[in-house]
């Protein structure tokens, strides 16, 4: 069985290290590939198409290099943390205008909508992963101190940024219920997993090791479930 972890920087696995954004091996896919071979399936082959700073835009420029091509049985898609973030650096020299998200949610919908469709016409199984958490209170300082004090003013005179956050991973639920896919919730799994100062790095958006483990955990205990594998021991 092959499986594409197909998505943005969360899917590559980015952290903070040190004070910078690191690729780092601890991340989910990784971790899910160990999950299934310490249970003995050896034949499943987790393969990691996360590219950082992807949004869906982008994800439909190479939606058929990355994964029609590969041919997989499953491609878990997550995406969503990009497309509701702003341009930043546009905020800061202009922060009394208006400014939309960088892929307006119609349109991060239909992409979403779009992909789902394809691979499902080539014949491969998706599933559709939630958007992980976010701390905005950290958030908002790791933009703030790059960007200046003026863009947390702006944030959140329109709700913060968790609104347009949960507003995509709203809407996102709600397209995968109307069409009836598969979704994993990672977003919960991670919040019961712990206190989201260990699980969340500290931009506030990328997640530890800790964290990436703890998503995939629930990716793989999922999978399991709904192809025809057998769970053989609790991990």
């Amino acid at each position: 069985m092959k499986i594409i972890c197909f998505g943005d920087s969360l899917t590559r696995g980015v952290s903070v290290v040190k004070g910078r954004l690191r690729i780092i091996k601890e991340n989910y896919p990784s971790f899910l590939q160990a999950f299934f071979l310490s249970n003995n399936r050896e034949n499943v082959e987790v393969v990691n198409k996360g590219v950082f700073n992807d949004n869906s835009d982008l994800l439909m420029a190479r939606l058929t290099k990355d994964v029609i091509n590969e041919k997989p049985d499953y491609t878990i898609i997550g995406i969503g943390g990009n497309d509701c973030n702003f341009k930043w650096n546009e905020v800061a020299e202009h922060p009394d205008e208006t400014h939309e998200p960088i892929v307006p949610i119609d349109r991060y919908l239909d992409n979403v909508k779009t992909m789902i469709s394809i691979v499902k016409d080539s014949g491969i199984t998706p599933i559709i992963m939630s958007m992980p958490p976010l701390d905005p209170v950290r958030y908002y300082k790791f933009i703030a101190d790059k960007y200046g004090p003026s863009i947390s003013h702006w944030i959140s005179s329109l709700g913060g940024i968790e609104h347009w956050h949960g507003l995509y991973n709203r809407s996102l639920n709600k397209l995968v219920s109307d069409i009836d896919v598969i979704k994993i919730d990672v977003r919960t799994a991670i919040k019961q997993a712990g206190e989201l100062i260990d699980l969340i790095s500290d931009d506030g958006i990328h997640l530890t090791s800790t964290g990436y483990k703890a998503l995939s955990r629930e990716v793989f205990n999922r999978i399991i479930k709904i192809s025809d594998l057998k769970k053989p021991q609790q991990i």
